[in-house]
């Protein structure tokens, strides 16, 4: 190629990417307004987490009725990259971003990521379609546009572009995507911050020296945090599996949630784990009396939300569950606070959702440069113990984790899961 045509390649994706970047920004910039709005509320007025289940009725009976071709959520975005096939629907990202604000003014514990992914990748596929770009192209865009929404929604552009080139497919990066999803991600975070968005502030935490003890102990974290996201990934699946069958209406199931929820709220007797759970994150770490069962808790108060239909994401309430475990490890194995509870905050996430490389450069984007290479180390692991699953089953995958020849085709890990539990 030519210096010509590779300067009018890199003067599309500037343009291009800017234009993804610029939207995403925007709709996150409103998304992150309205729910902390909604956030701030509900802490005052919390006699409003009783009506969880006529919130998850409400948005269960909206998606029975407009959201049919949307319920696939990021794994139908997923699926787009991949596959090509119809525009996503305009109406996700309002959908979405509304179903996800009622989920958090009412305390379901959910998180944003999911939402920023499916409103960046929707209004990027109308770029697309809009300027009728080819349909290579439109697979560069959509990863763009989830670049962009997850990278502005945390305010971690770099973590954001690679994510967007990871999560795709397990163990491979989407490298074809890189330009026009490193302008998204920058362009999005700018567009974000500019319109008086304000992200979370964590300490930057000290660094450690790397020995033999120290590697040692971080493989035993590794895989707790791998064993944790496990359950996670397999509690979500086999409930919403479960209760698709015995309760068939979406708006149904999502009332029960609510109600289960409630529920739990009641049992436990505080309000930490509802909704995001930044202040718990926050006490994560400096507190080292936690209570140990506190990332249990996170856990089945976030289970039960996703795993019954609510709205949202995985990532902020995955961030506390680490967290609080990187807390509770920490003293376990002898291991510096912060630093512990930095590591899990990423790791657990990256294993889940098979993004170890994302997630170390977010824990550097959040917490500083002395997070390595324990990060790192413990995600990687994690990752690789988790085995052939995830938080989004339409991930293809080529080859298997623990090496051997590649796989006839890229197939998708429900497809692998369906295989296993074949008879």
């Amino acid at each position: 190629m030519s210096l010509d045509k590779r300067a009018r390649a890199l003067g599309q994706w500037l343009v291009l990417g800017s234009l993804v970047g610029l939207v995403c920004g925007v709709a996150s910039a409103l998304f992150l307004f309205l729910l902390g709005e909604a956030t701030h509320w509900r802490t005052g007025h919390e006699v409003i987490v009783y009506f969880l289940p006529v919130a998850g009725l409400v948005i269960g009976a909206l998606y029975d009725r407009w959201g049919a071709s949307i319920r696939g959520g990021n794994n139908l975005v997923i699926d787009t990259v991949h596959e090509g096939g119809e525009r996503l629907p305009a109406r996700m990202a309002p959908m979405v971003l509304l179903s996800t604000v009622l989920t958090h003014l009412f305390g379901g514990s959910a998180g944003r990521e999911g939402t920023a992914v499916q409103m960046g990748a929707s209004l990027a596929d109308a770029v697309a379609h809009r300027l009728q770009v080819s349909p290579t192209t439109r697979r560069e865009l959509l990863a763009a546009g989830i670049a962009g929404g997850f990278g502005s929604v945390f305010g971690t552009p770099i973590a954001g572009t690679v994510f967007g080139l990871e999560v795709v497919s397990v163990g491979r990066l989407n490298y074809e995507a890189l330009v026009p999803a490193l302008v998204a991600a920058l362009v999005g975070d700018f567009v974000t911050r500019s319109l008086g968005i304000h992200h979370t502030e964590f300490p930057v935490v000290s660094s450690l020296a790397l020995s033999p003890g120290v590697m040692g102990r971080w493989l035993v974290f590794g895989a707790a945090v791998a064993a944790v996201a496990v359950v996670f990934v397999e509690g979500v699946h086999l409930l919403k599996k479960r209760l698709e069958k015995a309760v068939p209406s979406l708006a149904l199931r999502m009332a029960l949630g609510g109600a289960l929820v409630v529920g739990l709220w009641k049992v436990v007797g505080t309000s930490d784990y509802l909704g995001l759970g930044v202040p718990l994150l926050e006490r994560a770490f400096v507190d080292p009396s936690l209570p140990p069962e506190t990332f249990a808790l996170k856990l089945l108060f976030t289970v039960l939300t996703l795993g019954t239909g609510f709205l949202g994401g995985e990532v902020t309430p995955l961030f506390v569950v680490g967290a609080t475990l990187g807390n509770l490890l920490a003293r376990l194995l002898g291991l510096p606070l912060e630093l512990a509870v930095g590591v899990g905050l990423a790791a657990l996430f990256g294993a889940a959702a098979n993004t170890p490389l994302a997630l170390s450069l977010m824990a550097v984007e959040l917490l500083g440069a002395g997070v390595l290479p324990h990060v790192v180390i413990v995600t990687v692991t994690a990752y690789l113990l988790t085995g052939q699953r995830g938080i989004y089953p339409a991930q293809r995958i080529a080859r298997f984790k623990h090496g051997g020849p590649l796989l006839e085709r890229l197939l998708p890990l429900r497809e692998l899961d369906e295989r296993s539990r074949r008879p």
